[in-house]
């Protein structure tokens, strides 16, 4: 799989310094490609014990796609994202922090996530290695587990896009943190905004944990200021600077600010967030529209609060 690079352009042209990052040889990327394909084989192995045709009741229509046999999606106005049932995905949901992780409502919302990753997971995964992504996706996914497990307590959602927001929140924070190298900043910007309005937009379809995305983009938004920060435009490498070439400082002190700031606020975050869940706090007690952040109920289909 390709992904599209703000900082080389539409036609791969990287901008022309002598910064020592530009020779690092990129990471192969198998990590994110390995995610999703254990993503479309839980989706489908969740698919396979929901069998529709056997289990749905007829009470909200009948079976999407009922040629697809037991593969079949739930009646629309039950599952939009054509999916399976509640059921199913509290019984695949039983394991909130663990599972949710894994688990989509439905087959739009698997075709987001995985288009996400395309253009998001694999270029960072190839800049910055498996390591840094992989722990910044799975404190991502922590961290939304969190934030959902306050406000989500009565409610069947999955939040699998919860880690991929860290992802895109990362993404932002190394766009800000690295901002001297990048060439094509104006489109770097809409890329970001498009692609987080759309999964947002997604978000407020029933089964969806908005709350996830939100929790777990901020964390990803944290961790990118600490792991994904890198040398500023210029920057030469001692072993490799000419005679009499300028010395450039190699980060800029704002990325030492950023990056205090942001393990400070992780700290504090996590902290709090599992003091409130040990708990049994309930966010919606204290926030009476917030679970509107999470469903947009119609005619069309219920929210379930």
């Amino acid at each position: 799989m390709g992904s599209w690079d703000p900082e080389k352009g539409s036609k791969g042209k990287k901008k022309k310094t002598d910064s020592s990052y530009e020779c690092e040889k990129p990471w192969i990327p198998w990590l994110l490609p390995t995610i999703v394909l254990a993503n479309i084989i839980i989706f489908v192995l969740m698919m396979y014990t929901n069998n529709c045709p056997k289990n749905n009741k007829g009470s909200k229509g009948k079976c999407v796609a009922r040629y697809l046999g037991r593969f079949s999606f739930q009646p629309s106005k039950e599952n939009p994202l054509f999916g399976p049932s509640s059921n199913t995905m509290d019984k695949w949901g039983a394991l909130q922090f663990i599972t949710c992780l894994w688990l989509h409502g439905g087959l739009i919302h698997l075709f987001a996530n995985v288009l996400s990753f395309v253009f998001i997971g694999i270029r960072h995964e190839q800049q910055f290695g498996y390591v840094r992504v992989g722990v910044i996706y799975l404190l991502s996914g922590f961290g939304g587990g969190i934030l959902s497990s306050l406000f989500m307590q009565h409610t069947t959602t999955v939040g699998a896009s919860g880690a991929l927001f860290g992802l895109i929140g990362a993404m932002c924070s190394e766009f800000l943190t690295n901002w001297t190298i990048y060439t094509y900043k104006v489109t770097a910007v809409i890329t970001f905004i498009a692609i987080i309005v759309l999964n947002l937009a997604v978000g407020v379809l029933p089964h969806i944990d908005n709350f996830a995305n939100i929790g777990g983009f901020f964390t990803g938004f944290l961790l990118g200021f600490v792991l994904l920060f890198r040398p500023q435009s210029g920057w030469i490498n001692p072993q490799h600077r000419p005679a009499g070439a300028a010395v450039i400082p190699k980060y800029k002190p704002y990325q030492y600010l950023f990056c205090v700031i942001a393990v400070l606020l992780l700290i504090v975050g996590f902290g709090m967030g599992l003091l409130l869940v040990f708990k049994g706090a309930n966010g919606n007690k204290h926030c009476s529209w917030c679970h509107h952040l999470t469903c947009a109920p119609t005619s069309k289909w219920p929210c379930g609060y």
